[in-house]
């Protein structure tokens, strides 16, 4: 290893260009990198929606409506212009209104009153008129900004496709704001923190090199969701930063009795075990995240676990040749050092350990019971209902109702057995109306004399398609048990059925993640322990960390639970992970440094002097990631990413906090457990008087 090290020192020069090299090309192809903002593609593809959706496509070359327009004072001849003159805007796939239900013809020469009310009247009514639109998916944003030139002031535009287009104007924005922000907090805590006023600039070049270089490896897979654009760049940041930290505290160290050269390679051998442990437990708390089925665990998993392995690579191998290259430098722009004497605040802790055990079980244990009962969201977040967006909303809910159509797939069949189909379908409680041929038409009408244009809206070659209207929110209990009662009785009466739509989504993304939890918490906890196993053959020292950080995790959690909000599912899932992977450095850093100095001390004096050494890198650490998250969730518009950023702002410090008052406080309780189950552990023991 030390000839690797020398080496690294020796080629400094090659190193340095070929990662500005490597960052410059990353670069220009993070540009080439494809944005997904609909997290319905993620699912597996084996689930019900995901192959009804498929099934629609090929058999009524349609996708489902993805946006709603609100048209006031508006006749039905107006309407019918309006919706010629939109269909030929660029992205817009189809539009649909009450003409391709009832027929072009009909709808002109039938009285209104003649049709059936629970049908028109989620359409027309009281010259307002309700049309909705399917968007090309990528075309999102400038359809949207070419349909808002057509409408009125007084019209209004919603729907998933006007949240993307929303989402899509924004994702560049947002990750910039949070890093414009984020980045001066961190200079001026370094600034702090070091003794000179150029290293800080190191930490961030070498890191922001690794962050440059995992987006634009990104192209090698095509695309990313919108939470891997949004959340991976900060979190990479503010994880691997202490990687830099560390090993330039050891090379300052080093500097005082050795050359620089020389000084670095010490550093290197020195920290290389704490940096490669750290970042080892933190890729595999991400890797767990790659074992979901619901695939924006496997995307954002991979992302993460590859700049964590990157800015491992660019602190062992970059930082080393820009500091060699700039030590004078750093030797110039040398300062006083603000931060306070923290020498007995170690001291302090152990004095008062017992207390913090105590008060940590009494919060613990109720905060992981009501982790078992929060409230769970499984929608991936919208665009924050203010704004434009927010009041459209509200404008369509309040003339139309809050509408929740699903549309299901049946095998073809006669209208005899679909008119009673339908009607068993319409006395599900909350089932509001259905929309197919029998309940527009009618089944007394054979298909071959309706028009075309009508039966083409309900028959494929191989199925029919009917629409249900819900009363409903997109999701809920009540919703879930409406989908499961609306397939079960249409594999009664069809064998097969599919259900299509926004809560049918939903149901299955319910089915995928609650599956995915319990491998995803399984994977990050087992590996984990084995890699602290390895690091430091200890039985009952993995047991500690572990349990310190899921203690920290259930207390942040249970937030939700106790101030009587729910909870995004996805964030859940993803934030379990993260906290656990990234946190759980702060004990290594105290449990390493810890079994140093019990060699040489008691076991009270052993951890005294760890906290005391030791706080301020913890510190700086966690305050950088928490921040983070916090200002993560200050700059996003989207509700889930918000929720994640502030579930991770509180989880880092909780963690810090049960790190360094709690943890601490195990180890001497245990003292002599952790003695007999650790290999070669060296403990210092007093020798009895003779």
């Amino acid at each position: 290893m030390n000839n690797l090290f020398e080496t690294t020192t020796k080629n400094r020069k090659i190193i340095l260009i070929t990662f500005i090299a490597l960052a410059l090309l990353s670069a220009v192809l993070m540009l080439g990198v494809t944005i997904n903002y609909n997290l319905v593609d993620y699912l597996p593809q084996d689930t019900r929606s995901t192959e009804g959706l498929r099934i629609m496509e090929e058999e009524f070359n349609e996708d489902l409506s993805n946006a709603r327009i609100m048209l006031r004072n508006v006749s039905l001849q107006e309407t019918l212009t309006f919706k010629q003159e939109i269909e030929t805007i660029p992205g817009i796939v189809s539009v649909e209104w009450l003409d391709d239900l009832f027929g072009r013809n009909i709808l002109l020469n039938t009285p209104l009153e003649f049709l059936d009310p629970a049908i028109t009247e989620n359409y027309y009514k009281e010259d307002t008129a309700l049309l909705s639109l399917t968007i090309e998916r990528g075309m999102e944003s400038s359809a949207v900004n070419l349909l808002r030139e057509e409408l009125d002031p007084e019209d209004a535009l919603a729907g998933q496709a006007v949240n993307t287009a929303e989402s899509q104007d924004m994702a560049v924005s947002e990750v910039l704001n949070a890093l414009m922000i984020l980045l001066p907090i961190i200079l001026l805590i370094l600034f702090l923190t070091t003794s000179s006023w150029i290293e800080p600039l190191l930490y961030l070049l070498t890191i922001g090199i690794a962050v440059l270089i995992n987006m634009g490896t990104n192209i090698f897979f095509g695309e990313i969701s919108y939470v891997t654009q949004t959340v991976s760049p900060v979190l990479q940041l503010a994880v691997s930063l202490d990687y830099a930290i560390f090993l330039m505290h050891s090379f300052n160290d080093h500097r005082k009795q050795h050359e620089p050269q020389e000084a670095m390679v010490l550093a290197l051998k020195n920290v290389f075990p704490t940096v490669a442990a750290s970042a080892g437990t933190t890729v595999v708390g991400f890797s767990a995240l790659i074992f979901m089925r619901f695939g924006i665990g496997s995307d954002l998993g991979i992302n993460l676990v590859k700049g964590v392995l990157l800015s491992f690579l660019s602190v062992m191998l970059f930082l080393p040749a820009l500091t060699l290259i700039g030590y004078r430098f750093i030797d110039k722009t040398k300062h006083k050092n603000v931060i306070p004497d923290f020498s007995k605040i170690g001291k302090g802790i152990v004095r008062v350990r017992v207390l913090f055990l105590i008060t940590a079980i009494i919060i613990v244990i109720p905060s992981s019971l009501a982790r078992m009962e929060i409230p769970f969201l499984y929608g991936t977040g919208e665009v924050a209902e203010s704004g434009q967006i927010g009041e459209d909303v509200e404008e369509i809910n309040r003339e139309f109702g809050t509408t929740n159509p699903v549309v299901l797939l049946v095998p073809k069949d006669q209208p005899g057995k679909e008119m009673e189909f339908v009607e068993e379908l319409l006395s599900i409680p909350h089932v509001d109306s259905a929309v197919s041929y029998v309940s527009s038409v009618g089944s007394e009408i054979p298909r071959e004399f309706a028009p075309r244009e009508v039966t083409d809206q309900f028959y494929s070659e191989n199925y029919t398609r009917i629409i249900l209207y819900l009363g409903t929110p997109a999701e809920g209990e009540d919703t879930f048990r409406i989908i499961e009662e609306i397939l079960r009785i249409g594999e009664e009466n069809y064998e097969t059925a599919y259900l299509i739509g926004e809560s049918a989504s939903l149901y299955d993304m319910k089915n995928v993640v609650e599956a995915d939890t319990r491998v995803v918490n399984v994977v990050a906890i087992a590996g984990i322990f084995l890699v602290l196993l390895l690091t430091f053959r200890s039985l009952t020292i993995p047991i500690f960390l572990i349990l310190v950080i899921e203690s920290a995790i259930g207390i942040n959690l249970s937030f939700a639970y106790f101030t009587g909000s729910a909870l995004s599912y996805i964030g859940y899932l993803i934030i379990s992970t993260i906290q656990l992977g990234a946190t759980v450095d702060y004990a290594i850093l105290i449990t390493r440094n810890y079994l140093d100095n019990r060699r040489l001390l008691s076991k009270r004096e052993a951890m005294a002097k760890t906290l005391s050494e030791n706080i301020v890198a913890i510190l700086v650490s966690a305050g950088i990631l928490s921040l983070s998250g916090f200002i993560l969730a200050a700059t996003s518009t989207n509700s889930m990413i918000s929720e994640l950023g502030t579930l991770l702002g509180r989880g880092t410090a909780l963690s810090f906090i049960m790190v360094v008052f709690v943890l601490p406080a195990l180890f001497i309780l245990f003292d002599r457990l952790v003695a007999k189950t650790t290999m070669n552990n060296g403990f210092h023991r007093r020798k009895k008087p003779e």
